[in-house]
């Protein structure tokens, strides 16, 4: 009986052995089951984090296109940079620069015929303006497509304003000549009308008095199409006085190379005795357009190198007085 007995408990020893040995087995091919099961999850999430990535990235690429395109839709296209300004934002400018509280402003019947003509003027407009005025930026801004210059009597104003705003371009002349000068100056010039005080000459090496010969050099090279003259000051026996400015707007207007041949040149203080004796001897009155309040505007047309009138006529209202 013990026999049997210890040999079934050896039976069951070794059941119990067999059932112990096929244990870890069981649980070394669940572990494999689950490594692979997380390997295909970690893949699997991998692939899909890149996936949105990738989408994201293409998403935030494309928004700028979409949202120009959006914006072409919503707003109107901006005017080119060269296109005219609009007759209403010119007639604004014109209207609030004539109700200026400065006393020497231009009033508004004044302004409009420099305005028309800058305005009818073919791009890139070259305009020539002496004297920094009130005006100063409204003709910067009028002719927002062209060339704009600007010549003064006071170098320090000129760079003041060339430093405080550098889209204008500023110069400054050293008038020599005065207003109780003007007889002597003018005879001068009708002795020298032949050499010095010549119609047609490049002023950068001209020795008559009347002519301004220190600008720049690109200045004289220049088809100015409009020049303005409102300066320098001439109020007092001893101050400047327009006559070089008169003088010199004649000549450029009669040599210039290239361009129109035709300048508009606009006189402002028309009235006054400097400016209309010098304006009608060396713009003449027969390219007198118009005149309105103070200001007096003339056509002057090129002419042959070998011309030594400047007109046509040449009574003045300096001989006739």
């Amino acid at each position: 009986m013990k026999n049997t007995n210890s040999s079934g408990n050896n039976n069951n020893n070794n059941n119990n052995t067999k059932l112990i040995l096929l244990h870890p087995y069981i649980q070394k091919q669940g572990s494999s089951n689950r490594l692979w099961l997380l390997a295909f999850l970690s893949f699997f999430t991998l692939a899909f984090l890149l996936t949105l990535i990738y989408t994201r990235e293409s998403s935030s690429s494309s928004t700028p296109i979409s949202t120009a395109a959006t914006a072409a839709v919503a707003f109107p296209t901006p005017l080119p940079t060269n296109s005219p300004l609009p007759k209403t934002v010119i007639d604004t400018l014109l209207h609030y620069a004539s109700i200026s509280n400065n006393t020497a402003r231009m009033s508004h019947t004044e302004l409009k015929p420099i305005s028309d003509a800058i305005r009818h003027c073919s791009s890139p407009c070259n305009l020539l303006v002496f004297g920094l005025t009130p005006e100063t930026f409204l003709w910067k801004a009028l002719n927002n497509n062209g060339r704009t210059v600007f010549i003064d009597e006071n170098r320090y104003y000129a760079a003041y304003v060339e430093e405080t705003h550098p889209e204008i371009e500023a110069y400054d002349v050293q008038y020599t000549t005065k207003v109780r000068e003007m007889r002597e100056l003018l005879s001068s010039a009708r002795e020298q009308i032949r050499n010095e005080c010549r119609p047609v000459q490049n002023l950068l090496f001209s020795e008559c008095k009347l002519g301004i010969n220190d600008l720049p050099n690109h200045v004289y090279d220049v088809a100015w199409d409009i020049i303005l003259i409102d300066g320098p000051r001439g109020y007092w026996p001893d101050a400047p006085g327009r006559m070089s400015s008169i003088f010199t707007a004649g000549v450029l207007a009669r040599s210039k190379k290239g361009g129109s041949g035709k300048t508009h040149i606009f006189v402002h203080d028309y009235s006054f005795e400097v400016e209309r004796v010098f304006s009608e001897e060396f713009l003449c009155r027969e390219n007198l357009v118009d005149s309105k309040d103070l200001l007096g505007h003339f056509v002057v047309e090129r002419m042959d190198e070998k011309s030594f009138q400047f007109c046509r006529n040449h009574t003045s209202a300096a001989s006739s007085s």
